[in-house]
């Protein structure tokens, strides 16, 4: 299978080795890779900030760049999240329909399209795995606590792989953490102390690491343990699969 790599503004901006360790995972997983060159942002700061009739331009280009592969792989659930529901493009409205059918999330696709069942890595630390909004509740890559239904993480059965690797168990399992894209920045008092909230889950239980899939929260959580003068780190969970 051909599979085109789909990498998000912040991350091609501020955390490239993300997407560089996505790149290295799906070929790690026997999957041809391309990345076309000329994509740029998705159009969801726009549409999460009440502006979705202005991504025009991003839809078409994104369908332009992304048309003809098998699938389109992404290591973030909200970008992934939003091309699914919210990608149209009126002259090429067949071509889009494909593309939000076959774009995936980075451990949705491994678990549900690789079907990986055992991955070589290592990364011998105490970890805490946040499970981001838009991965949770939107793409179904873990179960909801209000949910009486059995517990399932399609991140965590990638990390239970991992040699070495020790995921602790948070007392709130599926909260936010405040970064919510736009949400940061229009309700900044409301967004930290909820970071502060979901950062101090992870410290009560002696983590060494915090992993998402999601560099945006990580982003946000990042911030705040700087500030507290933490040597507690956060990772995406591509820099942990693609550890040695």
């Amino acid at each position: 299978m051909t599979v085109a790599l789909f990498v998000p503004c912040y991350i091609d901006q501020f955390y490239p080795h993300v997407a560089i360790a996505t790149l290295q995972v799906l070929e790690k997983a026997g999957v041809t890779v391309v990345y076309p060159p000329k994509q740029t942002c998705c159009g969801q700061p726009m549409a999460n900030s009440g502006f979705e009739h202005l991504t025009r331009g991003c839809n078409e280009l994104f369908v332009k760049n992304f048309t003809g592969f098998d699938y389109i792989v992404c290591p973030s659930g909200s970008c992934a999240l939003h091309v699914k529901q919210h990608l149209h493009d009126a002259e090429n409205e067949k071509e889009a329909e494909h593309i939000r059918a076959h774009v995936y999330e980075l451990t949705e696709f491994l678990t549900d399209i690789v079907q990986v069942e055992q991955w070589n890595a290592r990364f011998p630390h105490k970890v805490g795995m946040h499970q981001s909004c838009h991965g949770q509740r939107g793409l179904a890559l873990s179960h909801m606590s209000e949910l009486v239904a059995e517990p399932f993480s399609k991140p965590g059965k990638l990390l239970s792989m991992v040699e070495g690797l020790e995921i602790v168990e948070l007392s709130r399992t599926d909260e936010c953490c405040g970064f919510g894209g736009t949400f940061c920045v229009a309700e900044e008092a409301v967004s930290v102390k909820m970071g502060k909230d979901r950062v101090n889950d992870h410290l009560s239980r002696g983590v060494e690491y915090i992993i998402g899939g999601d560099v945006s929260c990580l982003m946000h959580m990042d911030g705040i343990l700087r500030r507290q003068k933490s040597k507690v780190q956060v990772k995406h969970i591509a820099e942990v699969l693609n550890s040695h």
